[in-house]
């Protein structure tokens, strides 16, 4: 370091002081994340009359809460619905996004900055704000109360064209001009070429896009009202009724609705710091 009377040296002490500072700040923020999922397991394994008692570990823990999800309730159809769900939206969210990414980034066409900054610009709307008109349209596409109405509108995602379209734009266009010599179109270009090169891109927001639906809770609420269309966060809220609710039993249907969501992220991780790295966001 330098300033205006000449260079300037921190001796090994100081060094030592601030990396042991920025340590003690990452273990209280990790602590802050985890300390919630941390109480939500141990809720989980408590009877109903120690739900809310102060103590971390459970005085007589229990796996009643889990065998009552699993049985008196039809916990695992709302599993399979939300995992049809996902799954659905995240293969042709992927399909669809991928094409408008290349076209968007390497088709040269009129309006296509103007169409790619309205896309971008939903971005600045929540779904809170667009619900209304999105249930009418729904409404009048006759998709209530069906997998068409949960899967549709849950595809398209300003987010992931984007992301894409910056992937691509990183690519060098030498491949592209090489399988054009080759007599190649457009098509053929995206489905052997460019498809390929996407799948680390694809593998993170596939993470994404299935995580995302995974934990959706106000649009499945709005438009479904037939309980056997019920997701799992839907699932969970029906355990809290007007005056009461059943807190034990929540938090272990909880629990199982998140080791699959922390086994996925553990394990792909990686691609998803991956993915944000080469798709040029800081």
């Amino acid at each position: 370091m330098r300033n205006e009377r000449g260079p300037v040296y921190f001796s090994g002490a100081q060094v030592t002081l601030v990396r042991c500072l920025w340590m003690l700040i990452t273990a209280i923020i990790a602590l802050m994340t985890l300390f919630p999922l941390v109480w939500m397991v141990s809720i989980a394994f408590k009877p109903a009359a120690e739900s809310f008692s102060s103590n971390l570990l459970p005085q007589s823990p229990t796996f009643d809460n889990f065998v009552y999800v699993l049985t008196e309730v039809p916990f695992i159809r709302y599993m399979l619905n939300s995992f049809f769900v996902s799954a659905t939206v995240t293969v042709v969210a992927l399909f669809f996004h991928t094409m408008a990414g290349y076209a968007l980034a390497r088709l040269r066409f009129p309006g296509r900055e103007i169409i790619f900054l309205a896309i971008f610009s939903t971005f600045l709307v929540s779904l809170p704000v667009v619900i209304v008109p999105l249930f009418i349209i729904v409404k009048a596409m006759g998709m209530i109360n069906s997998y068409a109405g949960l899967i549709v509108p849950a595809i398209f995602n300003a987010f992931g064209i984007f992301l894409l379209r910056q992937y691509y734009l990183s690519l060098p266009r030498e491949i592209e001009e090489a399988a054009v010599i080759d007599g190649a179109g457009y098509w053929r270009i995206y489905w052997s070429v460019i498809l390929p090169l996407s799948r680390p891109i694809m593998s993170a927001l596939a993470i994404l896009f299935f995580l995302a639906n995974w934990n959706s809770f106000l649009w499945p609420l709005t438009i479904s009202s037939n309980p056997n269309l019920w997701m799992v966060q839907l699932g969970i809220a029906n355990f809290k009724s007007q005056y009461s609710a059943s807190w034990n039993y929540m938090m272990a249907a909880s629990t199982i609705v998140a080791i699959p969501t922390l086994i996925l992220f553990v394990i792909f991780q990686r691609q998803i710091m991956d993915s944000l790295k080469t798709s040029g966001l800081k």
